[in-house]
């Protein structure tokens, strides 16, 4: 489990490509790596991967073939970073709120609002997705735990747009503070609301019967 509380950025330092697979390795501050071992699960951009291989300060994960085609991570070359989250343990703060890790698609940023001492990120979404999205509710982006801010219909008829208000903190810690329109971010869905909405999707569709 994670939180969507963002310990840092790290730099992917190295990207080994085979068929439908790939291996990054990233570089790990001590503050990070503190107690890390093989077979640990760590957060990149909001995706639960697993350590395959620690040497120093490089540590290593494989992503698998779905994870390449559901996220951002199978575009993410060399120099770049990507956000870092070690899993929760019992006992530490829930800063955010509950993730799995497991990243249910990609939105593009579309727009962006810049005022003093903070910024607003629009994003669009398949409607197939956007019906778990509520204004107040929360929603991870790259693996940030947020708060939706508004919520719209697309221009063009099919999903929705949302928005999120990211604080300096945040633009400083994480890599939304890089992301241009155009960009895609990964999507986790607040496990919660996505009960509660399917839950009462069933119900009406038995009724209806």
């Amino acid at each position: 489990m994670f939180t969507g509380i963002v310990q840092g950025k790290v730099e992917v330092v190295e990207v080994h490509e085979l068929d439908k697979f790939r291996t990054h390795v990233v570089k790990m501050p001590d503050t990070l790596r503190e107690g890390l071992a093989t077979g640990a699960s760590v957060a990149h951009n909001g995706v639960c991967l697993t350590v395959t291989d620690i040497s120093g300060d490089r540590v290593s994960f494989d992503l698998m073939r779905e994870t390449l085609r559901l996220t951002n991570l199978g575009a993410v070359e060399v120099g770049q970073y990507v956000n870092i989250e070690r899993a929760a343990r019992f006992g530490d703060e829930i800063g955010g709120h509950s993730m799995s890790g497991h990243v249910i698609c990609m939105a593009e940023v579309i727009a962006i609002d810049e005022a003093p001492n903070n910024r607003r990120l629009w994003f669009a979404l398949p409607a197939s997705v956007g019906r778990f999205v509520f204004e107040k509710g929360y929603i991870g982006v790259d693996g940030i735990s947020l708060t939706i801010g508004d919520v719209r219909p697309s221009v063009e008829g099919e999903g929705v747009e949302f928005s999120v208000n990211l604080i300096p903190e945040t633009l400083h810690r994480t890599v939304l503070g890089e992301r241009l329109p155009g960009d895609q971010v990964n999507i986790e869905i607040d496990p919660q609301t996505q009960v509660i909405v399917e839950t009462v999707e069933r119900v009406l569709a038995s009724q209806m019967r």
